[in-house]
């Protein structure tokens, strides 16, 4: 299996499990030129912006590790456009959550990391 179907699988287990946990998925794999954001999702009168990461083991590292500040960067500015192009307001909360999935299990890390702004 190629990485993109191995981080479909994964970013579909992801949503099924972030659906079962209240969250309203808005839209997936959302692209503009500067990335990707896996998941957009909606809960507690936040506007969530997932990354999925998955490792089959620990051989790798932790899959949240994997966030680097380059990544935070590039998932801002695309959540930049995602609000533009959606037409969210500033009042609108936003945060930045990532789900790790290490073999079968699945944490949830919310408010991972804070918005950065453009340079």
């Amino acid at each position: 299996m190629n990485k993109r179907r191995i981080g479909s699988k994964y970013e579909d287990i992801a949503a099924c499990f972030l659906k079962n946990e209240g969250v309203m998925i808005i839209d997936r794999n959302y692209r503009n030129r500067y990335g990707e954001i896996d998941i957009v999702g909606r809960k507690d009168g936040y506007f969530i912006f997932f990354e999925v990461k998955y490792r089959k083991d620990e051989a790798a590292g932790n899959p949240a590790e994997a966030v680097d500040v380059k990544k935070q960067y590039r998932i801002s500015r695309v959540a930049d456009h995602f609000r533009i192009y959606r037409k969210l307001k500033d009042s609108d909360n936003v945060r930045f959550d990532v789900i790790s999935i290490m073999g079968s299990r699945i944490e949830w890390y919310k408010n991972a990391f804070d918005y950065i702004p453009a340079r």
